[in-house]
């Protein structure tokens, strides 16, 4: 493996964060917040406790998947649109470096980047609610897990798209309102039992149930079920991933 090509793509999306760290990273979590104030402030008055969690901690997992979904699509789709937009990816494609190794470099950036942005907003939430973490190991094995997921997802995202329009596609219209609609601010139990089963198919509701449970021991979702779907959407993602590198889709002139 060409390990010093994969540290310098690596090193050069992640020090783009710190050029732009004000987009990156500045803006989530203040964003964060103030969705954490405003339905704290507008429906925890209304809603005291959930299976007996404050309303305030409980909506803490699902902000943090919210930032963590959207940023991580953002940040590997821009990362490999760019050399797409300025011609540069036909010399990567061309240079002495693997395609498994190109996804590394860009997916693994962006998702490091995600992993750092979560743990900053839960630092943040902490600030205004007491917070426990019950099983804190599954809590970082389901933040690595979904930030690499959909790194992996804004990857394709970003090798699909033909401008900048396109990037945006996804995360405004597809990824936030199935979060939203996922149980991010309340849970699925409190739906009638019809609008519960439908609920279920919404992808995003085993990523918010799963990550819940590793902090409050509760899900709305069998926590094994939780973790087979997070691991079916990265292994469709790969398979999607591996197809355009194979066929080409959208890399040929």
């Amino acid at each position: 493996m060409n390990w010093h090509a994969v540290k310098a793509i690596y090193a050069f999306e992640m020090a783009r964060t710190r050029r732009t760290l004000m987009q990156s990273i500045i803006s989530p979590v203040i964003s964060t917040s103030l969705y954490f104030v405003v339905f704290g402030a507008a429906i925890g008055t209304r809603i005291q406790q959930v299976d007996g969690i404050s309303y305030g901690a409980f909506i803490v997992p699902g902000l943090i998947m919210l930032s963590l979904l959207t940023q991580s699509i953002s940040n590997a789709s821009f990362g490999i649109y760019f050399p797409k937009f300025t011609g540069t990816i036909y010399e990567l494609l061309s240079a002495p470096i693997s395609h498994f190794e190109i996804v590394l470099s860009y997916v693994g950036a962006a998702a490091t980047k995600s992993i750092l942005l979560g743990l900053i907003i839960l630092a943040t939430a902490g600030l205004f609610v007491p917070l426990q973490i019950a099983h804190p190991f599954w809590m970082l094995l389901f933040l690595v897990l979904t930030s690499v997921t959909f790194s992996l997802v804004g990857f394709i995202i970003g090798l699909w798209a033909d401008n900048f329009e396109k990037l945006q596609v996804v995360p405004l219209l597809i990824v936030t309102p199935l979060t939203f609609l996922g149980g991010s601010f309340y849970s699925i139990k409190m739906l009638p039992p019809v609008w519960q089963t439908v609920t279920l198919f919404n992808p995003v509701v085993y990523l918010i149930s799963g990550f819940r449970w590793s902090f409050y021991g509760m899900a709305d979702v069998d926590v094994g079920i939780s973790l087979a779907m997070t691991l079916g959407f990265m292994a469709v993602s790969l398979a999607i991933v591996a197809w355009i590198f194979k066929t080409g889709y959208k890399l040929k002139r």
